[in-house]
């Protein structure tokens, strides 16, 4: 059935309609001011019970795989040479030697389960978001060993490459190489 002049009317100012409708919201947007920050120029601002890449503390670890069986996706991996416990004058864990405690992050979820059930409050979610690498193989951090060379997480790489140009950066990599731990907020509390 032909149209009609009158229906070719009402379709013709529906079209214009629907296109001024359309160019506003676009218009708005293009002047508006964006949402986007210049990251890392800029530092993301995170929640605070943000869980990041966790930071761990060798010297009160007791190895007692409290964290592994709590994992619900099996990642954590513990060994230890003989049963640890923690010396109350110093603080510390003594006896046997921690051999590996290492996390698989192509498992892990970050749900922070692994850090209510540890008795000495030796493992903790950080701050750190990035844990960028050029292989699988990286993406398995082994705690034990970096805890040799004085730190308590990975630094990750974007971290070392732009620590000399963005002062933000800067202050993050002399953090992670004191060992100073991040706030602890996301962790789960213990009642």
């Amino acid at each position: 059935m032909p149209s009609t002049p009158e229906q070719y009317f009402k379709d013709l100012w529906s079209t214009i309609k629907s296109i001024t409708i359309g160019l506003r919201i676009t218009l708005k947007y293009m002047f508006s001011k964006s949402v986007t920050i210049d990251y890392p120029f800029e530092k993301l601002a995170f929640a605070p019970r943000f869980r990041g890449i966790h930071e761990f503390e060798a010297d009160k670890c007791i190895a007692c795989d409290q964290c592994a069986k709590s994992c619900p996706v099996d990642c954590i991996y513990i060994d230890k040479s003989a049963p640890r416990k923690i010396d109350k004058k110093t603080g510390k864990a003594a006896g046997g030697e921690l051999l590996r405690y290492a996390i698989d992050y192509q498992k892990c979820m970050f749900c922070a389960l692994c850090t209510e059930p540890c008795p000495t409050d030796c493992i903790h979610m950080g701050k750190n978001h990035d844990l960028s690498s050029y292989s699988r193989h990286e993406m398995i951090v082994e705690f034990a060993e970096i805890d040799k060379k004085g730190l308590r997480t990975p630094i990750p790489l974007w971290v070392e490459r732009n620590a000399g140009t963005i002062e933000w950066v800067a202050k993050e990599k002399e953090r992670l190489e004191k060992g100073e731990l991040a706030t602890t907020a996301a962790d789960i509390p213990s009642t």
